[in-house]
């Protein structure tokens, strides 16, 4: 069952040394005591989303809303990435956040969901292994962890069984791709222990086809192996926990995506679209439209469309348009972001182009992989 979204109780903590509100948890005497562990229930795990990015490749987009924020659908990636996470097993979400991490804070502070969550900030950035670290104050125990730009069809019971059987320190999901050199690449034994861990390896270095998919389980005992200040689970934590066969790895099917990119991004939207990943909105021949219908007179497909958008005698593909866009007859558009109110012109082709809000596009302009804010 996947997580509702109603509901939540919320905390802010600051970055580890700064001071500021503490972390209370329930008196253990005074709620049954057996039931419950540093304030949560016994056998529950906390989810780990890892989300202090900047979203650089998403620019201009991501100039006045940091990555976790951006819309996918009805609801932010962020929320997107801990989509179908169980009930049963996940009571609280923990978000290492840093850029613009108070309109994360304001966000979630202003909503109303079904789970727990807490936000710790990252005064400056400490790299996957360092945001991770300071969030230990508030971690018990074992725990997911998420890198925040995923979206899978990861079932984490699958990572649960795998690490009650094998034991260690963690339990990686991992993917098939054919190039594995812009991934962290795992080697991995007939009992799915992973032998080696190498990040972003050269042809020459390549050992394996399986890669790090960004999702992990792993037990507090992993902060024991962390060193201080910035630093990378990919790169100081993995490889020693491989040497050491303390950590596992479970090859999974489905779908994986790293939302990064323009073009990643456009196989997300798809991936919700076709796996039901909403709970508002209508699907309008293959798209997603916040309005029924969708809009009027346009040729599109696997695209996502906000209110108000105005795109009539253009061909859409694989693009996502919010509110009040404004796309001119006989133009062409794949895997275009386009932020509220811009306006793309007649006759223009599009690909791999990033408009920020209020961005201007002429009357024939032909762009590819342009990233172009309001002027």
């Amino acid at each position: 069952m996947a997580l509702p979204w109603y509901s939540w109780m919320f905390m802010v903590l600051p970055a580890r040394g700064q001071g500021g509100p503490s972390f209370n948890t329930p008196d253990e005497d005074s709620i049954g005591g057996e039931a419950f562990q540093g304030g949560r229930l016994r056998g529950s795990v906390q989810a780990v989303v890892l989300a202090g990015g900047v979203g650089s490749r998403l620019r201009p987009w991501t100039d006045t809303v940091p990555k976790p924020l951006l819309p996918m659908l009805d609801r932010t990636l962020l929320e997107q990435v801990v989509w179908g996470m169980p009930t049963g097993v996940v009571d609280e979400i923990v978000v290492a956040g840093g850029y613009r991490v108070q309109q994360i804070t304001d966000h979630f502070a202003a909503q109303e969901h079904g789970i727990d969550v807490i936000i710790v900030e990252e005064s400056e950035p400490l790299g996957t292994g360092g945001a991770l670290a300071n969030c230990k104050d508030v971690i018990s125990g074992r725990f997911a962890c998420f890198n925040g730009d995923v979206i899978t069809s990861l079932r984490m019971e699958d990572l649960l069984d795998l690490h009650n059987l094998n034991g260690g320190v963690g339990t990686l999901a991992l993917w098939e791709v054919e190039d594995p050199t812009r991934f962290g690449i795992v080697g991995l034994d007939d009992d799915k222990r992973v032998t080696a861990f190498k990040e972003k390896p050269t042809p020459e270095e390549v050992f394996s086809n399986l890669i790090n998919a960004g999702s992990y389980l792993l037990e507090e005992e992993v902060f024991d192996v962390m060193p201080t200040g910035r630093h990378s689970l990919e790169r100081d934590v993995f490889p020693l926990l491989a040497e050491r066969g303390q950590l596992n790895g479970v090859p999974f099917q489905g779908y994986f995506i790293d939302a990064g990119t323009p073009t990643s991004w456009s196989d997300g939207v798809e991936a919700c679209i076709e796996h039901g990943r909403f709970t508002g909105g209508h699907v309008v021949d293959g798209s997603w439209c916040v309005e029924p219908g969708g809009p009027i007179g346009v040729r599109h497909h696997a695209s996502m469309f906000g209110r108000n958008v105005n795109a009539k005698g253009a061909t859409v593909e694989r693009s996502t348009l919010l509110d009040d866009v404004s796309v001119g007859q006989g133009t062409r558009l794949n895997d275009v972001l386009a932020g509220q109110g811009a306006v793309i012109g007649e006759g223009c082709i599009l690909r791999d182009v990033v408009l920020g809000p209020g961005a201007v596009v002429e009357d024939g302009e032909r762009l590819t992989g342009e990233r172009r804010a309001a002027v």
